[in-house]
């Protein structure tokens, strides 16, 4: 796990900037804090020790390296469809190949708690999982309306011992959950460490999550060249704030041949404002929570209402590292709705016995859609960065069966 896993093009300067997004946060209580966790994990991955933990933890707690699997069904539509299981990685997401990371920092700068956001509930599962394992307390803000989407994992958490704090403000979602998070950390600087979910926030955060990621496509790649020959055409993965993703593309960036898709939700349509979360397509620069990016907003500058169906990606920000690789013309940001991503996840789980994550399902949206513009010989390998039942009495909900 040497720092070299991660493309120069998604590291940051010594100002945390990528391109001109990202930054380092203003608040000094707050940047002295954050200064704290940055010289904390240049040290760790650096330590032997360190890495030999997480390898281990990698190998017999997680349970990677995940998967690579031919979906045959799915692909007599046109183009091969593969998906990279990160569904069946313990926890069920890809979530806890990062929570294990900062926890174990956490640990090691002498902190007794860590507090976080979550949107759909897999961060807030998968950090409450490694606190666990590693004897840390877990304090976990999300959204009233997500805590009532996502039961199965609110469940999870309280069984976890996660101290569970419901967000009402504002639209009670993952924006809210998020300023809710850093609100409580200001308190507790000493003995706590902020555990952000996604490469998203001031730095350390975005280049920190995307190291702990980035395992996603150095598995994908070394596996996709051993079963199947050669590389993939695209890469393809969600995009909410976008761990998942940049943990796949990181590996294929400097891969000219292999296109990096991000799917972003259109929730009821792009012409709905609102109503979408669709931030690469329709989001403007500038500052949110502490960082610069791409991100909705409304005309003063304060962030717009969002929505997708999946609560995991109605973020209105997005990662800097994103935004910097669409400046360079390097990442492709691509579209989908509810009801594409709602008949995404029934046509693999009734074609396949997969049930995704309803933010995965974005992504087998695009390749089902995709793959009926390319001939059988294109290959499109998809980020399955989560199981789904965390929604199956929501879907259920939504549909007649």
């Amino acid at each position: 796990m040497a720092h070299e896993q991660l493309n120069p093009l998604v590291l940051p300067d010594a100002d945390g900037n990528f391109g001109k997004h990202g930054g380092k946060i203003g608040h000094p209580k707050l940047a002295a804090a954050l200064a704290e966790i940055e010289a904390g994990f240049r040290s760790i991955i650096g330590d032997a020790a360190f890495v030999e933990e997480m390898k281990r933890l990698q190998a017999t707690y997680i349970g990677r390296p995940s998967p690579i699997y031919h979906a045959q069904t799915l692909s007599k539509r046109g183009a091969q469809i593969y998906l990279k299981r990160e569904d069946l990685n313990h926890t069920g997401a890809h979530k806890i190949n990062h929570c294990i990371g900062e926890v174990l920092l956490a640990k090691k700068l002498g902190k007794k708690k860590v507090i976080a956001e979550t949107g759909a509930g897999q961060h807030g599962v998968a950090l409450a999982t490694a606190a666990a394992l590693l004897g840390l307390e877990c304090e976990i803000h999300m959204g009233v309306v997500d805590i009532q989407k996502e039961h199965p994992n609110v469940s999870r958490m309280k069984i976890l011992g996660a101290k569970l704090v419901p967000v009402s403000a504002g639209a009670g979602t993952l924006k809210e959950a998020v300023d809710s998070a850093f609100e409580a950390y200001m308190s507790q600087f000493d003995g706590s460490m902020f555990a952000i979910g996604s490469v998203v926030g001031p730095a350390p955060y975005p280049e920190m999550v995307s190291y702990f990621q980035s395992i996603i496509g150095h598995e994908a790649r070394e596996q996709f060249q051993s079963q199947y020959g050669g590389l993939p055409d695209e890469v393809v993965a969600c995009v909410g704030g976008g761990s998942n993703a940049l943990g796949l593309f990181n590996a294929f960036i400097n891969d000219e041949s292999v296109d990096l898709v991000g799917v972003e939700p259109a929730g009821e349509g792009l012409d709905k404002p609102g109503r979408h979360a669709a931030t690469m397509t329709l989001g403007k620069f500038g500052n949110i929570q502490g960082f610069n990016c791409y991100y909705l907003q409304e005309a003063d500058g304060t962030p717009a209402a969002v929505h997708s169906i999946a609560s995991g990606l109605d973020y209105p920000g997005i990662g800097p590292q994103h935004c910097h690789l669409k400046d360079l013309g390097r990442g492709r940001y691509e579209t989908v709705t509810d009801k594409e991503a709602l008949d995404a996840f029934l046509a693999l789980s009734r074609e396949e016995g997969i049930i995704p994550a309803l933010e995965s399902s974005h992504a087998v949206a695009y390749a089902l859609r995709r793959a009926k513009e390319l001939d059988g010989n294109r290959r499109l390998l998809v980020n399955l960065s989560g199981r789904g039942d965390k929604d199956i009495d929501y879907v259920l909900s939504k549909i007649d069966v």
